[in-house]
């Protein structure tokens, strides 16, 4: 049931960013604008495009902000990521996997490989 739950989650998440593709590469071409007039503004000496670069970057981050979608589809792309870890996580990581001195785990982890 829980493989099923994982399955369900996956599925609906994956539909999600992939719905919101265009909005996700829409607020990574704004992120990019706002970067460059960051980057050109730092640099800039005149104050003529200190204020150029600086509208530059205003936009990218207005635009990157007003992309809801976005975000949404960022979140799906969260859950996708935590289902394919729970799918894929090692199931037995407790005593087993990890060997010591204390007798007690070392009965259990080799009756765990007699019995596989």
């Amino acid at each position: 049931m829980k493989k099923l739950g994982l399955a369900a989650l996956g599925i609906t998440a994956a539909i999600v960013a992939l719905a919101n593709l265009g909005s996700l590469l829409a607020l990574a071409f704004s992120a990019l604008i706002a970067y460059a007039g960051f980057h050109y503004f730092k640099k800039s000496t005149s104050t003529i495009l200190k204020l150029f670069w600086g509208g530059v970057l205003v936009i990218g981050l207005l635009t990157a902000i007003a992309n809801v979608p976005a975000f949404i589809g960022i979140i799906a792309l969260v859950g996708v990521l935590y289902v394919w870890r729970k799918w894929h996580g090692s199931e037995n990581s407790n005593i087993i996997n990890n060997p010591t001195d204390d007798p007690f785990v070392n009965f259990e982890r080799q009756w765990n490989e007699i019995t596989k």
